[in-house]
């Protein structure tokens, strides 16, 4: 398999010049850089707003006091580490600290910073535990990136999951798709992998992390086709992200280009209040507007996505919005008997989250 020469130093970097890496370097000191020479091809450096180079580039205004290192309170679910539990059909697996790049919107950053590890070194202790919910149907293989780890290793893990009989589904949530498709297109043992343990009845779902059109190039798309071919199901998850993907024509022809390429889109995220983050966010109400406008734009397998913040208490689905209101959804929640509750909340063109909707009009259970 190829190696990808990764950079974490900005010197290494030739699109910089050297005032503006020198500026960088304090952004770098609490928030490190990672890349590879094939995604930093794909930015156009002669535009300084080149969404590309926003995805990895990093900036000043990371530095800016606003948000959380675990904004949906992710260590209030965590079982034993590296391990957990948020809703009964689905457990979620920390298997790597490390990524093809380092997002610069990275809601997990607290991976990349923080002394104490919280990924998962040996699975047994946690495997015991899923064995023993039978309600646990989907495991989510996350970090940081399972597909930074060697072939053999993710085997270890999944093969182990095969073994528990109630996990129907194991899902891989990857970024090196668009990151460094020659993971997937140079390591014929990853696709035999898929070809072992994606079976009829019990699937492997890659949930990639396209952003931005141009992340789908010629190379991209091989690899999605080549997962597909060995037997995994695709589908695409992205945040909506100033700067890079809040325009209703950007995103419809991101939706448009992964239903072409069996890659459909899933879930579209409300940018999460994590700590240097917040020249990402797009209000909550005008991120609904960008997105409605987009799938405006888009056949019936390009528009499924589901637009969400993936709050503390759930899945919170923005379902509507009128002249005063607007109206929430739990698409799924860390308590069973919210699922499926309907909220309306007044107007708030400013907030950027949900716990900025602080005075409820009602709550409506569903029936």
């Amino acid at each position: 398999m190829a190696t990808p020469r990764y950079l974490t130093h900005l010197e290494r970097v030739s699109g910089l010049g050297d005032e503006e890496r020198a500026r960088l370097e304090k952004v770098i000191k609490k928030f490190p850089f990672r890349a590879n020479e094939y995604y930093l091809s794909l930015i156009n450096w002669n535009d300084p707003a080149d969404p590309i180079r926003k995805i990895i580039i990093p900036e000043e205004e990371e530095l800016e006091e606003w948000g959380r290192l675990d904004p949906s309170l992710e260590s209030d679910f965590t079982i034993a580490p590296g391990l957990q539990h948020k809703y009964d059909q689905t457990a979620l697996l920390l298997v790597s600290d490390l990524c093809g790049g380092f997002c610069r919107f990275c809601f997990r950053k607290r991976l990349f910073i923080e002394k104490k590890r919280e990924v998962i070194k040996e699975v047994s202790e946690e495997l015991e535990y899923i064995a023993a919910h039978p309600e646990i149907t989907n495991v989510l293989l996350t970090g940081g990136d399972p597909l930074i780890l060697a072939t053999s290793r993710l085997e270890t893990i999944i093969s182990k999951i095969r073994e528990i009989d109630h996990v129907k589904i194991i899902r891989i949530g990857s970024k090196i798709p668009a990151y460094f498709p020659h993971r997937i297109l140079n390591d014929p043992s990853l696709a035999d992998l898929i070809r072992r343990y994606s079976t009829p009845d019990k699937r492997i779902y890659i949930m990639t992390q396209f952003n931005h059109p141009r992340e789908l190039t010629d190379l991209a798309i091989r690899g999605i086709d080549t997962l597909m071919r060995a037997g995994a199901l695709c589908a695409n998850q992205t945040p909506l992200l100033r700067g890079i993907n809040d325009s209703p024509d950007t995103l419809a022809e991101l939706f448009r280009r992964l239903s072409f390429v069996g890659d459909p889109p899933y879930y579209v995220f409300q940018c999460r209040p994590t700590i240097g983050n917040r020249h990402f966010a797009v209000p909550v109400e005008e991120s609904y507007v960008i997105f409605e406008q987009a799938k405006m734009q888009c056949s019936g397998l390009a528009k499924r996505a589901r637009f969400v913040m993936s709050h503390a208490t759930g899945k919170i689905e923005v379902i509507g919005i009128d002249d005063r209101n607007v109206y929430f959804k739990y698409h799924q929640a860390a308590t069973f008997e919210d699922i499926g509750k309907v909220m309306s909340f007044s107007r708030n063109p400013d907030a950027l989250w949900f716990d900025d909707y602080t005075h409820p009009i009602q709550e409506t259970p569903v029936v």
